[in-house]
């Protein structure tokens, strides 16, 4: 299998370096009123209002922008003659574009497409338009979505070669053996090349968003470390017994490899719920992460039997000590643990609740809110263009709402068409509105179009407020009895809704992923009572989990020491991602426990004494796969994207969470608790079992 598993490689990686495609992030919400604003506009508009706008700041260093008219007039013709480009408005043209002062205004440039598909070298091209301007004295920021791609490149080559470092020192301290630790960071290597690769030519036919090869590469190279450690530690504990590398690799493969199966099902099957998210931004994180997650367990499967056999007894070459597997005997300190958990169970499961409830509470303040560029650490053009924004023409300027109007179902029947004015005069009168731009009608007269300015920043709350009521509220009143329908649209209102729609849906993704893992763990292991711990439990650490990034991120608890300055909301997508991958995750170390548990369960009937040697096998794999997890995920703060540092520190801090006071001692002690009752079927279902 080393040979296929090369050939595959070395295929995949060259294909992906001629033909693999770019990513990019679609936020459609289909059956929202956002969704069906922006599809009318794009029927049946005209280039001054299809695709994507983007502002592009400028700024009299001495002087009014009037004294530059000139270079405005150049830069604007020469942005104008750029490719993708639909139309070009102008500082000194457009209404709105000019501050009070005369110093600063902005150019609104509207793209086919997001900047993002046309890659970084289309900055050059916009550097070069912009170049009179700066030549002649005039400050020019790119404000978003051009300038997110005009932002430094992110640390993620860092990340990863920190959390490979890492867990290569995790992995020889864990193993005590060179040869032994560098299989499964091998085997984990080849499997995150393989999937990457794929998925960067899946991004030619499919749409992927933005962070997915991020979100890929920690879920991939994570859980490819995890399921060849614990194979390697079972196939190492067999070898020592029997001398015969053979037989320890199919006795590793006849146990762990079906461990690692129903592994990777409830990671795959929790990745699914997201799929109920409503969106399809979502769906293909979920793609992405679910492709290198497979990639990874086949590694594993086959992979890493077949280097088994390639080192055959030198898997313990250069020792660092004794080496380590899976632990057996009753001198163990973790069986010693075990036991103690045993003659108290209560008092340890009321701590493990107390601390975890404890790191939930901060969640119970969640407040969701799209990250803008006013969010992001440093000073990059984006964070400039917003700021000027904001102190030149007001907060609210950073994230306009379009309305829409469709006036043709007033026209064909026989109810008045709404004019201009009343629609001005009630969005003008709405409270949290600063300003409303003047109502213009399409073309064909088919539709009715305006601005509207909110008081506030996007990531406020009271714009999100504004954005309910105009929908709900003031559109459908201001339009009464004219037949004509209302809709708010636009960058920000697609955020804003996004976030609705992620909120909305969670409670179903949240059934599906806790209902399918249940019934997964209940097939697996014919234990009523575990399956139904197993997931009760794993929401407790998830709500943990999401309590320490609203701790860090909204309430700026050590916010600094994450690279962020200033408290922010939560990205609404975070909590919905980190429960299902946390789920997911949480899943494995689960079953390496139980999977032991039962087996010594099956051979002595003695459930004190299956959790006990259960705990002693599996704890050592368990806090080294964890300490190896933790380090890949946590090495991700080093991005220079707030959200990836927000689903790193979540995705972080779970496992350490999982491995520690879940894995270690609120599950152990709840087993001992139910005693024999972990393993009570229903007479239906035990009669099927026999």
């Amino acid at each position: 299998m080393i040979v296929p598993w090369l050939l595959v490689l070395g295929t995949l990686v060259t294909f992906n370096a001629v033909l693999g495609g770019t990513y990019r992030d679609d936020y459609a919400l289909p059956g929202t009123s956002v969704q069906r604003g922006a599809d009318l506009i794009t029927a049946t508009a005209d280039d001054n209002l299809r695709g994507v706008g983007s502002q592009l700041v400028v700024q009299a260093r001495t002087g009014k922008l009037t004294e530059h008219r000139q270079a405005l007039d150049a830069a604007g013709a020469a942005l104008s003659r750029l490719p993708h480009v639909l139309s070009v408005a102008a500082p000194l043209t457009a209404p709105g574009g000019l501050s009070r002062d005369g110093r600063s205004g902005y150019f609104t440039v509207r793209l086919a497409d997001f900047p993002s598909a046309y890659g970084t070298s289309y900055l050059t091209r916009v550097d070069e338009a912009v170049e009179p301007l700066r030549a002649d004295g005039v400050t020019v920021e790119y404000g978003s979505p051009l300038g997110e791609l005009a932002r430094p490149p992110g640390n993620d080559r860092l990340s990863e070669l920190i959390g490979l470092v890492t867990a290569v020192a995790v992995l020889i301290l864990g193993f005590g053996s060179v040869a032994a630790a560098a299989l499964p960071l091998v085997t984990s290597l080849v499997a995150l090349l393989v999937g990457l690769s794929l998925l960067g030519l899946l991004a030619n036919t499919f749409t992927f968003a933005t962070p997915s090869p991020t979100v890929a590469t920690m879920m991939g190279l994570g859980a490819g470390l995890d399921y060849t450690l614990f194979l390697t530690t079972r196939h190492r504990r067999v070898l020592r017994e029997t001398g015969d590398p053979v037989e320890a690799a199919g006795a590793a493969m006849a146990t762990g490899g079906r461990a690692v199966l129903v592994a990777v099902s409830a990671v795959i099957l929790a990745l699914t719920g997201l799929c109920l998210s409503g969106t399809g931004f979502i769906a293909t994180l979920a793609a992405a992460a679910g492709i290198t997650v497979l990639v990874a367990a086949a590694a594993s499967l086959t992979l890493a039997p077949a280097l088994f056999g390639l080192l055959g007894r030198n898997i313990d070459r250069y020792h660092l000590g004794r080496p380590v597997d899976e632990a057996t005997g009753t001198a163990d300190l973790w069986y010693r643990w075990s036991r103690a958990l045993g003659r108290h169970p209560c008092r340890f499961l009321a701590v493990g609740v107390l601390v975890v409830g404890t790191l939930s509470i901060p969640l119970a303040s969640v407040r969701l809110g799209h990250l803008d560029a006013g969010s992001t650490p440093g000073r990059s053009t984006d964070r400039r263009a917003y700021e000027l924004i904001a102190r030149n023409f007001g907060p609210g300027a950073n994230g306009p709402f379009t309305v829409v109007v469709d006036l043709r179902p007033a026209r064909t029947g026989a109810e008045p068409v709404p004019s201009a004015e009343s629609l001005s005069t009630a969005l003008t009168r709405t409270p949290g509105v600063a300003a409303v731009g003047a109502p213009t009608p399409t073309a064909d007269r088919a539709l009715l179009i305006t601005t509207v300015i909110p008081e506030h920043g996007p990531q406020d709350r009271r714009t999100a407020d504004l954005l309910h009521r105009l929908d709900r509220t003031v559109l459908p009143e201001a339009l009464a009895g004219t037949g004509a329908r209302g809709y708010v649209t636009g960058v920000t209102a697609a955020r804003l809704t996004f976030a609705d729609v992620l909120l909305g849906n969670l409670p179903a993704i949240a059934a599906f992923v806790t209902g399918t893992a249940f019934i997964l763990l209940l097939v697996t292991f014919r234990g009523l009572l575990v399956a139904a711990k197993a997931a009760f439990l794993n929401l407790f650490s998830i709500g943990a989990a999401l309590g320490v990034v609203v701790g860090v991120f909204q309430k700026g608890w050590g916010g600094s020491l994450v690279g962020v300055a200033e408290p922010v909301p939560i990205e609404p997508y975070v909590p919905v991602l980190v429960l299902a991958i946390v789920f997911g995750l949480s899943m494995d170390y689960e079953i390496f426990l139980i999977v032991r548990v039962r087996e010594t369960w099956l051979r002595t009937g003695d459930n004190h004494e299956s959790v006990a040697t259960g705990l002693a096998a599996t704890a050592r794999v368990i806090t080294s796969a964890a300490a190896i997890m933790t380090s890949v995920f946590l090495a991700f703060l080093l991005s220079t994207d707030v959200v990836i540092k927000m689903i790193a520190l979540g995705l972080g801090a779970s496992v350490i969470i999982d491995a520690t006071l879940m894995r270690l001692l609120l599950v152990p002690a709840a087993m001992h608790l139910l005693g024999n009752a972990n393993w009570w079927l229903p007479d239906l279902l035990w009669r099927r079992e026999r």
